[in-house]
């Protein structure tokens, strides 16, 4: 009698395995919709062509420290972010990197390498677990084809995406190191709190990973960290930082 009860229940149980992978899929194509709407470059498709592009994405999830991308593989596909933070850099050598920028929910990357179709110019690490929509080249192209007034709107995001790094290289050239640690803290803060009075924000970044974003040793860092830590700015724990102040770290970073 056990043993056929076992038989018996395991249909039942796949059916409610896959009933829930459907939903939790569904959820998926739904958050990537809303998204999309929010998306500079999807922002002015219509509601049909929106839940088209939606149904063609493939939806991967990352693990933190996971790479997305590497620098010089094949870019047939586009990506757009649905939850958690990716690190967009240029490795260098020594295990160093220039830091590009972070990618925050509702962003596109990928999408230098698919529109001329050469290799990745840079490297995409999953900083938190994140959710990623992916969408195939021609998939993409295709939406272009059918929908030529999104051009502007992809001139305006590959703009802003060039003025961001341009600032990161003036700030790492001509401003002082608590300046230019200040300000990529809070540029890693973009996204997670709207209030710059809101406290305890946690980011997970190691004290390596700042030094090769601002340019300087893992040394000079962390002496600022800590000398920012006695002042009541942030609290440090090993593997993250508590940020406790934003407003004092918005004061540091305005002294430029």
């Amino acid at each position: 009698m056990r043993a056929h009860q076992t038989f018996g229940t395991t249909p039942e149980r796949n059916n409610r395995q896959a009933t829930e992978r459907r939903a939790r899929a569904g959820q998926v194509l739904n958050r990537a919709y809303d998204l999309l709407g929010k998306c500079t470059l999807f922002s002015g498709l219509s509601a049909e062509e929106r839940a088209a592009l939606s149904a063609r994405a493939r939806v991967q999830t990352y693990n933190a420290g996971e790479i997305i991308f590497s620098m010089s593989s094949a870019g047939n596909q586009m990506m757009a972010l649905l939850s958690g933070t990716i690190r967009i850099s240029l490795p260098l050598a020594q295990g160093k990197e220039l830091f590009l920028a972070i990618i925050q929910p509702g962003e596109i990357f990928g999408e230098l390498a698919v529109l001329d179709g050469h290799e990745r110019s840079a490297e995409a690490v999953a900083d938190s677990n994140c959710s990623v929509a992916i969408w195939e080249r021609n998939d993409i192209l295709s939406l272009f084809e059918r929908n030529p007034s999104m051009w502007p709107s992809l001139v305006r995001v590959l703009v802003e995406r060039l003025r961001r790094t341009d600032q990161n290289f003036a700030d790492v050239a001509l401003l002082e190191l608590p300046i230019r640690l200040a300000k990529t803290l809070l540029r890693i803060l973009r996204g997670k709190t709207s209030s710059a009075g809101i406290k305890d924000v946690r980011i997970r970044f190691s004290q390596r990973d700042l030094a090769n974003m601002v340019g300087s040793s893992r040394e000079s860092v962390n002496k600022c960290l800590r000398n920012w830590q006695r002042k009541g700015v942030l609290r440090l724990s090993e593997g993250s930082i508590t940020i406790t102040n934003c407003r004092a770290l918005e004061h540091i970073a305005d002294l430029a």
